[in-house]
């Protein structure tokens, strides 16, 4: 049992680290998982790569952005609820911040196409590309699940929707139990969650009566509050695919109402590529135009929940399934199919959107030889990063 002395340091470590990572993390969820892997699994031993990759698998299930249910998990089986809440703080609310200023004060500012946003973008090839070299290493170790990683590569790459993706892990976990159920295997190591069933199940059933009664509530008491919670709410629950799958979601929902004019959303749109963390804080600046900071705090918690109360009621019941055999067999399979998608993501959105040129491709050699052989910390490449970026365009 853990001394409250103790309990409370690792919560500040939590804040802290999820903090840092909230002010260094660009280039979209993909690269996120990578920034991921050098701190929680690489630097801090938090968990190990067979961990890191089965919670990487489980919340590619989950509806909502699977990074920040990563990071939240991660903050679970480290410090309990309330680990989970300030890994999601930390991970969150820098670009929350950062968005209600460019809703007050920068609504007009084109950020997408600043040089030095472009240059976060070219740094993201080197982040992914590192994390794909160390969970191939751990997680495609035999030509069987390198192949099942290219095949899922193909497949992500010529059927790239969230529904193909989902697809293709649940075929990949088949083949896997076909492949390996008969194969003696070490036992998953249990990740030290100490949340109990029952709060999963309350978890579960609160998930459910919100997506349920949310609706319910703002027809029987109309106002601007309980709208605000069930829309963003509701597209928190559904969308599968992340932050570029929920941005035409919401604009459906919020601009023809008049909540939002057209050019205030793609204002927002432009800043939200240019914070670090999740494009899911897109709701920060959306209730902020709608509702002053008041409203973006609103927004976000209830863009956020959904994911929170999936990650809550599915942690309690992980080590359980993780050490069944044939559990572990699907895994095998599942864990190379997500090496395989996230290969294909290293080509598109990742590739395809930073590496326009010969300048390009070699700022990005260079990030990846810094973070790679030189082990230089992620924030100061990214920072380097900026600033090649910037300098790139005033060639």
């Amino acid at each position: 049992m853990n001394e409250p002395s103790s309990l409370w340091r690792r919560w500040l470590e939590i804040l802290l680290v999820s903090t840092k990572l909230g002010l260094t993390s660009f280039g979209g969820p993909v690269a996120h998982l990578g920034y991921f892997r050098d701190e929680y699994v690489k630097k801090r031993n938090w968990l190990d790569d067979r961990s890191y990759a089965d919670l990487v698998a489980l919340c590619q299930f989950l509806p909502g952005p699977a990074s920040s249910q990563v990071g939240i998990s991660i903050g679970m089986v480290r410090g309990g609820i309330v680990g989970g809440v300030l890994s999601w703080v930390g991970f969150t609310m820098p670009s929350v911040i950062a968005l209600i200023i460019f809703a007050y004060v920068l609504q007009g500012f084109d950020a997408a196409d600043s040089g030095w946003i472009h240059g976060l973008k070219i740094v993201a090839v080197a982040v992914v590309a590192q994390a794909l070299i160390g969970m191939g290493k751990n997680l495609t170790p035999d030509r069987t699940r390198i192949t099942m990683a290219v095949i899922a590569a193909f497949i992500t790459l010529f059927y790239p929707s969230a529904l193909g993706q989902i697809l293709t892990i649940i075929i990949a976990g088949m083949i896997g139990y076909v492949l390996y159920k008969k194969v003696e295997m070490k036992p998953a190591e249990d990740m030290n969650i100490t949340i109990r069933k029952s709060t999963g199940i309350i978890a579960w059933v609160l998930f459910f009566g919100l997506l349920v009664g949310l609706p319910i509530l703002r027809q029987a008491a109309p106002s601007l509050w309980i709208s605000m919670i069930d829309t963003f709410y509701r597209v928190g629950s559904i969308v599968f695919g992340g932050g570029h799958v929920v941005l035409p979601m919401i604009e459906r929902e919020v601009v023809p109402p008049g909540w939002v004019t057209d050019a205030e959303f793609l204002a927002g749109y432009g800043a939200t590529q240019a914070v670090p963390g999740p494009l899911f804080t897109f709701a920060g600046y959306l209730g902020t135009v709608m509702a002053g900071w008041q409203g973006a705090i609103i927004a976000t918690i209830a863009m956020f929940f959904p994911s929170f109360l999936l990650v809550l009621g599915t942690l309690p019941f992980w080590n359980g399934l993780r050490r069944r055999p044939a559990f572990q067999a699907a895994l095998m399979g599942i864990n190379a199919a997500v090496v395989g998608i996230l290969l294909a993501a290293l080509y598109d959105p990742v590739w395809t959107s930073a590496i326009k040129g010969p300048a390009d491709f070699a700022l990005a050699l260079g990030a990846f030889t810094l973070l790679v052989y030189w082990k230089v910390a992620p924030w100061l490449v990214v920072a380097a990063a900026a600033v090649g970026g910037y300098a790139i365009s005033l060639l």
